[in-house]
């Protein structure tokens, strides 16, 4: 079973672990610069909603949700300018799963599908995730969750890969 819990700042040692692994260190920044970021979502500086996911009870990784308006208004647009193309009302997801052993075993996808469901509950119909074009592993299990390539974003997103997944039928 997957579970969803705010980070917390007694999580940052923890994460702290996590981001300064190698496979994490491929796809995420510099783990010093990174905690700071997620230090200032846990204090509210930042509307990005950071959760570690839990599978069977057990801390098993991270995922956050950002708002696409708000990031459309910052600086990130400077870096990012795709990000002025979405949808205002979208939001985005990021995870990452904290041990490497457990890549490429279904979890990404499951954690995700478990996530969308939150998402869509809270309200939640345009859902986009960005992972970088040749994470091919992140790639794979995002489409098996669902996602698909924003056709009219390809090649205008420089090394991420702009994926959407619509709710059609309304919130479930």
């Amino acid at each position: 079973m997957v579970t969803f819990r705010p980070v917390l700042s007694e999580d940052l040692p923890l994460l702290a672990v996590w981001m300064a692994r190698p496979h994490w260190r491929e796809w995420w920044g510099e783990p010093g610069q990174e905690l700071e970021k997620l230090r200032e979502k846990i204090e509210g500086r930042d509307t990005t909603k950071p959760f570690i996911f839990q599978i069977d009870g057990r801390d098993a990784g991270y995922i956050q949700v950002w708002y696409v308006k708000d990031q459309q208004g910052s600086d990130t647009v400077a870096a990012y300018p795709w990000l002025a193309l979405l949808p205002m009302d979208a939001v985005g997801v990021d995870l990452a799963i904290a041990d490497a052993a457990e890549l490429s075993r279904g979890y990404g996808t499951k954690v995700l599908q478990a996530f969308v469901g939150k998402l869509r509950r809270d309200g939640h119909e345009r859902i986009v995730i960005d992972p970088d074009i040749a994470n091919q592993r992140a790639v794979k299990a995002y489409r098996k969750a669902g996602f698909r390539e924003i056709a009219g974003l390809k090649g205008r997103t420089g090394d991420n890969l702009l994926m959407e997944l619509v709710n059609t039928k309304g919130v479930s």
